[in-house]
């Protein structure tokens, strides 16, 4: 269907000229000659945008404005007049008008407005669509659950998405960091451009500075053509940079001066390049440890970091996990089974009952192991060995919680450190093996560190 547009104006020679112009782009035209004939229109049409200027007889144009928000709150509406008033600029504004363009406007800046209006005002309705279809199905842009934490991480990206800053991720390895950063990509004006996603700490360090900007050919050995980096390649889109807590100094200088500059240079050229990327980054590293120890830049940090957003480990989500479980029993189900594996009792309250050091990545391996050994039923039997011991060996049935109440979260990080403790002296300081010693990654185990400035070193 064609976008519908309402142009009100009590001057017949503007109704015309606004009509034929936005015609000729393909938009299907209106005209009311004031505001009392729009309301009339609006009554039995919905209208995507409405241009409406400020001074008219009777009804003003900041008068309608007020009753079209009303009335029609998901109606774009660009206010237009001849004079130049500041006062009634921030009325317009503040009344929820998309913008507000001064007569006379040239063709091409009126061409853009509308354009952009109706862009925002498009994924301002996705948004909402979105957002209620995660409230029915408990799950939003591939992100699965209903606990409150998602729920507030699902607001938060709608929130962001919108916008141009560069966004932080945090978060245990797992724990989805990548495809928050795809949703906010999918939920944003840039949907349409591409998503390029980078580990850097998978790219070799002589090699990261032509991966993100390209090269000229015979720049260095081996560069037998002329290759566009990732910054090209996400050119109008997304650059999410995983790990960027193992980016080298040198590179993190680089990178700031394109944050700063928005343009960079191929290694071995001369041309400057524009880049027109919005910059997601993400680590489960203490970047701010990093800063403070100096094998991070605080310039770079502050950059990056215009919007934080935290990925909820899965033990602080556990009423998620069988929403999980069931996702996981469709990715993996056999072409030809007639239904989705079940799930005995024992081996739901074994899973509910793990604290998932490595997260979801780590679920997701249960449940694919355990639908290898049986493909219709997920028992205690077919889950790892580690589950069986995952038990806190000190804790019981019985707690206690003083008449004044208690503040949980201290307790827990203090039993939390107690046991990281325990750990190295067991090992002798040794973390690869402090961590396995309490079922959990060497880098999951340093990260747990680092929340409590244990962290001092590799090994």
């Amino acid at each position: 269907m064609k976008i519908k547009i309402l142009v009100v104006d009590d001057e017949l020679s503007m109704r015309e000229f606004l009509s034929i112009l936005l015609e000729r782009e393909g938009y299907d035209v209106s005209v009311a000659g004031s505001a009392e004939d729009a309301l009339h229109l609006m009554e039995s049409a919905l209208f995507d945008l409405v241009l409406s200027d400020v001074n008219m007889p009777g009804l003003s144009g900041i008068d309608l404005l007020a009753r079209i928000k009303e009335k029609s709150p998901e109606t774009a509406v660009l206010m237009l007049t001849a004079f130049s008033a500041a006062e009634q600029a921030v009325e317009a504004m503040k009344l929820g008008a998309y913008d507000y363009v001064c007569k006379p406007f040239k063709n091409e800046e009126i061409k853009q407005l509308v354009k952009n209006a109706l862009e925002k005002q498009g994924l301002r309705r996705e948004n909402i669509l979105l957002k209620k279809d995660a409230g029915e199905r408990d799950s939003f842009c591939g992100i699965i659950g209903k606990s409150r934490k998602i729920r507030e991480l699902f607001d938060m990206i709608q929130k962001v998405a919108p916008s141009q800053s560069s966004v932080l991720i945090l978060g245990e390895s797992g724990t989805g960091k990548e495809l928050a950063a795809r949703s906010m990509h999918t939920c944003s004006p840039r949907k349409s451009k591409p998503f390029v996603a980078v580990n850097c700490g998978a790219i070799p360090e002589n090699l990261i500075e032509s991966e993100l900007f390209g090269h000229k050919k015979g720049s260095f050995t081996g560069a037998v053509n002329d290759r566009p980096g990732l910054f090209e390649q996400a050119e109008g889109g997304t650059l999410f940079l995983d790990e960027i807590g193992e980016l080298p100094l040198l590179m993190q200088t680089k990178l700031l001066r394109v944050l700063q500059e928005r343009e960079f240079k191929r290694v071995g050229d001369v041309q400057t390049r524009k880049a027109d990327v919005r910059i997601i980054s993400a680590s489960n590293r203490n970047l701010e440890g990093q800063v403070k120890e100096g094998s991070f830049r605080e310039d770079l940090y502050y950059r990056l970091n215009v919007v934080q957003l935290v990925m909820p480990p899965l033990r602080e989500r556990i009423e998620d996990i069988p929403l999980l479980i069931e996702y996981f029993c469709r990715k993996f189900q056999t072409v030809g089974q007639p239904a989705s594996a079940t799930i005995t009792p024992g081996a739901l309250k074994m899973l509910m009952n793990h604290p998932f050091p490595g997260n979801i990545r780590e679920l997701e391996n249960c449940i694919e192991r355990s639908l290898i050994i049986d493909q219709t039923v997920i028992s205690e039997s077919g889950l790892p060995k580690q589950l069986l011991v995952s038990k806190l060996p000190c804790l019981t049935d019985e707690c206690d919680i003083p008449e004044g109440g208690m503040q949980l979260e201290p307790l827990l990080d203090e039993l939390e450190k107690k046991y990281l403790l325990k750990a190295l002296e067991k090992t002798s300081g040794a973390k690869k093996k402090a961590g396995e010693l309490l079922g959990m990654s060497f880098r999951s185990f340093r990260y747990r560190l680092a929340k409590f400035g244990l962290d001092c070193g590799e090994e």
